[in-house]
């Protein structure tokens, strides 16, 4: 049964004429006609008295025209609703936000700034890597994007200022980790040596964060003999495999927090490894809409 049969019967409770309502109805009085009686098939009933002129409903078609009604009109108020909902969702804003600060700082942030109702994460970018996420500011596919920065960064000179713009949202340090062995210290700990390298859990090179590793200990002259066993795309996917007792590897210091708090992590290494980064957010230097202007004007007086 169609919610346009429905209609049909509708119309023709009004004008208790087959043609008048087929007409209506915009088709033709055999095309409406034979709707009519796949109607009455469907409900095993008979809905109109044909006998009388004009045309009169029986006692179910009573029943059935104010069913009729109540469906129809549930069915354009949810489409109605559906319709907002839908005019509501493209007109947010739309972030692409790496895997780890979605997880452990754009929620938090959102709701702080009091975004979260205008911001529509784009949960595609969980999958970029690297450069991907200013490919996607270029295509349109998002308006910001959120995401670690360094100066260490080997695409870093893309983000040309004649085309971008960005704010620096917070600071933040990569916090080298391990599992602790049975008298609490780690399992793998920084520097190593040529003989024994440390078994590093690493990023994949055309992320945001394995350069900003390599930089920062050359930068700083720290000795460090690594071997990496894997390259990871997320963070999650790093403090999984170093939990588990693989080796140790660069976190987050917010995705330590908790774990340092229970037990299961402890520093690999002094404070001296710890990597700075930045917290951006980048947008196109030409915004999309007004929307998204306003919203960075508010942002950049609030993080000058």
């Amino acid at each position: 049964m169609e919610i346009r049969w429905l209609e049909d019967f509708m119309a023709l409770a009004r004008t208790r004429h087959f043609s008048r309502a087929a007409e209506l109805q915009h088709v033709s009085q055999p095309t409406f006609s034979r709707r009519i009686k796949l109607l009455e098939e469907a409900m095993g009933a008979t809905l109109i008295n044909r006998q009388t002129l004009p045309l009169s409903l029986t006692p179910a078609g009573e029943v059935f025209v104010e069913l009729c009604e109540r469906v129809t009109r549930d069915v354009r108020e949810t489409k109605d609703r559906i319709s907002d909902m839908e005019s509501e969702a493209s007109a947010r804003i739309s972030v692409g936000s790496t895997q780890g600060l979605f997880s452990h700082f754009y929620q938090g942030w959102a709701r702080q700034e009091g975004l979260a109702e205008r911001l529509q994460l784009n949960l595609k970018a969980t999958n970029w890597v690297g450069e991907q996420f200013l490919d996607a500011l270029d295509s349109g596919e998002c308006d910001l994007v959120l995401c670690y920065w360094h100066e260490d960064l080997p695409w870093k000179d893309h983000l040309s200022e004649d085309r971008y713009e960005w704010v620096t949202l917070a600071r933040e340090f990569l916090v080298p980790v391990s599992v602790a062995d049975e008298n609490g210290q780690p399992r793998f700990a920084l520097p190593g040596t040529p003989e024994q390298p440390v078994p590093l859990i690493a990023y994949h090179s055309r992320g945001f964060l394995q350069s900003a590793i390599e930089g920062h200990l050359n930068r700083c002259k720290l000795p460090a003999n690594l071997l990496p066993l894997n390259e990871n795309t997320q963070s999650a996917g790093i403090k999984a495999l170093v939990k588990q007792g693989f080796g140790m590897g660069w976190l987050p210091q917010r995705m330590t927090e908790k774990s340092e708090r229970f037990g299961s992590l402890t520093r690999a290494g002094d404070k001296r490894c710890d990597v700075p980064l930045e917290i951006r957010l980048i947008r196109l230097r030409e915004p999309r809409s007004d929307d998204l202007l306003t919203l960075w004007k508010t942002l950049e007086n609030k993080h000058v």
